[in-house]
């Protein structure tokens, strides 16, 4: 069964700290060289642990009130409904 992180609109310092252990249990982290901010709070991209990463390596950009989910394998954005504009 998929477990799920929910990243809020306006993550704050706690939702941060959430993110990146919930991350790590899964063996990705926070790439501490994207950061983008929007009206809706932080954007984050992430990377898998341990890689030998490059400016074009493959990661996920998790946006604001997106849900992010694992499936024992990878780490990828849940379906939004359909007509869902704002997730």
């Amino acid at each position: 069964m998929a477990e799920m992180f929910v990243w809020p609109r306006g993550a704050q310092a706690a939702d941060c700290a959430a993110l990146e252990g919930w991350l790590a249990e899964h063996g990705w982290e926070v790439d501490p060289t994207v950061f983008m901010a929007g009206a809706l709070g932080q954007a984050v991209q992430v990377r898998r642990i341990g890689g030998a990463w490059q400016e074009d390596e493959p990661g996920l950009l998790i946006l604001p009130g997106e849900t992010v989910e694992h499936d024992g394998t990878r780490v990828r954005l849940t379906a939004k409904p359909a007509g869902c504009l704002t997730g």
